[in-house]
Order: structure tokens, then C-alpha cells, then sequence
């Protein structure tokens, strides 16, 4: 799968889900600093103030990671694609691109939160997983604190595989435990399914 071409975009009537590409820096800088209160909890990257010029340096970092296939971060945009509504990606945590796995991960933007988005955003993404990727299992890993996320993933029909007591410790909270959910391309039951 070396030769694999990642898909650029995936549009839905309500947002456009992309690969950063090199002039997104400001935008991405202004999503994350409207959204530091909001993504500071369960979001151990997040940081107060986000300046553009590092912003810009790391979606050109992106998007070389993106053409390598060796991880594909996403950004969710408006429809006009001028407003950062939040980040995903495909990530490769589970194994190479070869095996057909990958962990989903999401934030969305503060000022958009409690609106569906999120919702909206992981249905779209597995969606174009199982449309145009080689994909046959997304995992979703998040706080058992982070109700928000915990919705959103049994909202798109995840089911939770299994708990990892305190494995997730950000900032200087006592550790979270880990709830992975996952969803595969066949719609078997992660726990049903056959060794």
C-alpha cells in the first residue's frame, strides 16, 4: 500500500472534511484559540495561545505526514472552507495503513460545541472510510469523563470494546480511565466477531 493515494476531501452538506494544507495556519490557530477553555480538560496538546506562524508550520507538517501515508490529520471546515470547526484525523496508532485499522480522534472548536457538529463530523468520516479508504475498523479512545465524546461515538454506532483504568492523564488531574469504542466496515460487532 505504498503506492496508496490518501483521499483530499470528504463534503457533506454541512462541512467539508480535508487534509490541512499549507494556509490554513491562521485559521487553525484561530480555532484553537477560541477553544483553549473548552479543549484544556481532555486535550493534553491544547495550549492558551496558539500563534498563526506555528500554526502554519505545523499544517505544512500535516500534510507531508498526510502524502507519506503515514498519519492523516483532518480539518473540519464550513462549507466555504474559510472557518477551522474542528480537527480529526485517521490515525495510523493501530498498526500500518496495510491493515485496515486506524484510530478516529476529534475536537471541535468551543464556540460550536453542543450543536451536533461533532456528530455530523464523525458520521462523515466514517462514512468516507469505509467510501474511499482501505479501512475496516475505526477505533474512538476518550475520556470516561468526557461524556460529549462518549455521545458522539455511540451516536454513530460505536460500541465500547473495553476500559483501560487511569489510561489517560492530562495536566495535573488525577488520571482518567480509557473507554475505546469501535465500529468495523462489515457492521459485525467488534465483540462478535468471529478470531
Amino acid at each position: 500500500m505504498s503506492h496508496f493515494f490518501a483521499p483530499d476531501r470528504w463534503e457533506t452538506p454541512d462541512l467539508v472534511l480535508r487534509s490541512f494544507m499549507p494556509g490554513d495556519g491562521t485559521a487553525l490557530a484561530e480555532a484553537l484559540n477560541v477553544s483553549y477553555d473548552h479543549l484544556k480538560r481532555f486535550m493534553i496538546w491544547a495550549v492558551p495561545t496558539e500563534d498563526p506562524d506555528d500554526c502554519e508550520e505545523r499544517v505544512r507538517r500535516f500534510r507531508a505526514h498526510y502524502l507519506l501515508n503515514q498519519d492523516f490529520l483532518i480539518g473540519i471546515f464550513d462549507r466555504e472552507e474559510k472557518r477551522v470547526l474542528g480537527g480529526s484525523g485517521f490515525h495510523l496508532r493501530e498498526g500500518p495503513l496495510e491493515g485496515g485499522r486506524c484510530e478516529v480522534g476529534m475536537w471541535i472548536r468551543g464556540d460550536e460545541a453542543g450543536k451536533g457538529l461533532g456528530q455530523k463530523a464523525l458520521a462523515a468520516l466514517t462514512a468516507w472510510a469505509w467510501a474511499e479508504w482501505h479501512f475496516h475498523r475505526l477505533s474512538w479512545h476518550c475520556s470516561s469523563e468526557n461524556f460529549a465524546s462518549r455521545k458522539v461515538a455511540e451516536s454513530a454506532g460505536y460500541e465500547q470494546e473495553g476500559i483501560l483504568r487511569r489510561g489517560l492523564s492530562v495536566r495535573d488531574e488525577p488520571p482518567h480511565d480509557r473507554i475505546i469504542y469501535a465500529k468495523l466496515k462489515n457492521g459485525d460487532s467488534p465483540s462478535r466477531t468471529p478470531a
